[in-house]
């Protein structure tokens, strides 16, 4: 099965596109849980017992887990082994580096953590990137437009006419052999994001910013997803996770989680019927 055939299947059994962003922070964590032996461990389990109906993704940004060495290394491991083996499981770790470096980093991303999709910065070329995508089972989502406010430093760069991203894109589109690759677009970039997907109907497109940084959930849905209303995974991550700080964290978490869900899906049904 290739990636985008998983993202699609996982997309529908649920009738989803909504991505939860398992990115525990300890002093964040409800007090019930933080004299258990791993207070993150239980703190995801719970929460992906609560959503994992409502999504058709998790992503787990690796900053969070590697801050906290190798207790945080093992509850990556465990995390994962907690997640329905029919959704898409993403490592937010921005990876790409010279060949054997890469190569070593989707060995641990691919290999040993076992991740569907891995997010990867493009800057240093095909090499960077090619370990990543050599598996058709394993997918690639690649830096284009992010949601952060520095974005616009480099990624808008007038090249040959064209920003800086739209390139990215072009060589995105080349590297797309095994129709692994997806590329990352920030929910705050609504016309940034419109531009892209006219350039990869197809494509997968990892949204961030919904939430926390308010991006617009109706343009996201709107230009973010294919002809089917399909093939956008929109992450929420805070807004979802500390919808109470209390033990009623995951009775809530699911609440917004479900929230979430049914908005995306009224605007689906609105633009795509």
């Amino acid at each position: 099965m290739t990636f985008y055939q998983k993202l699609r299947l996982a997309q529908r059994k649920n009738d989803t596109l909504l991505c939860v962003g398992l990115d525990p922070e300890p002093s964040r964590i409800p007090r019930s849980l933080r004299r258990r032996g791993n207070p993150a461990l239980e703190f995801n389990r719970r929460i992906i017992e609560a959503t994992e109906d409502l999504v058709c993704a998790y992503k787990l940004n690796i900053s969070f887990y590697e801050s906290s060495g190798a207790r945080g290394w093992d509850t990556v491991h465990r995390t994962l082994a907690s997640i329905p083996r029919g959704l898409v499981t993403i490592g937010d770790g921005k990876r790409g580096d010279i060949r054997n470096s890469s190569e070593k980093q989707a060995g641990l991303f691919c290999d040993d953590w076992k991740f569907s999709a891995s997010t990867v910065n493009p800057w240093m070329g095909f090499d960077s990137v090619d370990p990543f995508i050599r598996r058709k089972d394993r997918g690639a989502f690649i830096l284009a437009v992010t949601s952060n406010p520095g974005s616009r430093d480099f990624q808008h760069l007038k090249v040959r006419g064209r920003p800086l991203y739209e390139h990215v894109i072009a060589a995105a589109k080349k590297w797309n052999l095994r129709r692994n690759i997806g590329l990352v677009v920030g929910a705050t970039r609504p016309a940034d994001l419109r531009r892209v997907r006219s350039l990869v109907p197809e494509m997968p497109l990892l949204i961030p910013g919904i939430g926390a940084q308010k991006g617009d959930l109706a343009a996201t849905v709107r230009f973010g997803c294919d002809p089917k209303g399909e093939m956008a995974v929109i992450n929420v991550g805070r807004a979802i996770l500390y919808a109470s700080g209390g033990a009623d964290f995951a009775e809530k978490a699911r609440t917004a989680a479900l929230a979430y869900r049914d908005r995306i899906n009224a605007y689906r049904d609105k633009y795509f019927g």
